[in-house]
């Protein structure tokens, strides 16, 4: 088991970003409209005046959503504890921040579910590389805005490749792999 749990979502030390940087669209998942960069309604400070009743109150998306720790690490390894609210000029650089950590913390997920897969030793190996390298990263905003074009791009041709030496379940001759 890793030693700090990267995926851990704790919203006490987040700045609420996701309830400022994701855009949502009424209806059965959403009570209003939201477009991205605009804080939600019912943002008080960093806290939401309706967490204890979002589902009643019509968000259910929001109970769903999980940032698998995106926003937590976002406000205290990238930007030492600052908010967007105390210095708004860090909004912009915060939301790219969080929608690239996410990115960041989607791949450590996918790392960590291949763990249970059946892999030849090198390409185990290269798994087990990648995902030490995310989880004891510390990143900067420049660093995470390279991110995609750099080792997110990586992991995907990785992932994509190893499927194609069968070490990962991928369908045959058309048929729906289990």
């Amino acid at each position: 088991m890793h030693q700090i749990d990267r995926l851990k979502t704790d919203c006490s030390k987040c700045a609420a970003l996701c309830c400022v940087v994701l855009a949502f669209d009424k209806g059965k998942d959403f009570a209003f409209d939201k477009n991205p960069g605009e804080p939600c309604r019912n943002l008080s400070g960093h806290r939401c005046t309706i967490h204890n009743t979002l589902a009643q109150d019509g968000f259910p998306g929001c109970v769903a959503y999980d940032c698998l720790g995106a926003g937590n690490r976002v406000v205290q390894e990238v930007f030492a504890g600052q908010s967007w609210q105390r210095d708004p000029r860090l909004m912009p650089l915060m939301m790219e921040a969080f929608s690239a950590m996410r990115e960041v913390h989607k791949r450590i997920d996918m790392l960590r579910a291949a763990e249970f897969l059946t892999l030849e030793p090198r390409i185990e190996q290269k798994r087990k590389d990648f995902l030490d390298d995310l989880e004891r990263h510390h990143w900067s905003g420049p660093e995470l805005n390279e991110f995609e074009f750099g080792l997110a791009l990586e992991i995907d041709i990785f992932f994509h490749g190893s499927s194609e030496r069968s070490a990962l379940p991928v369908p045959l001759d058309g048929e729906v792999a289990t």
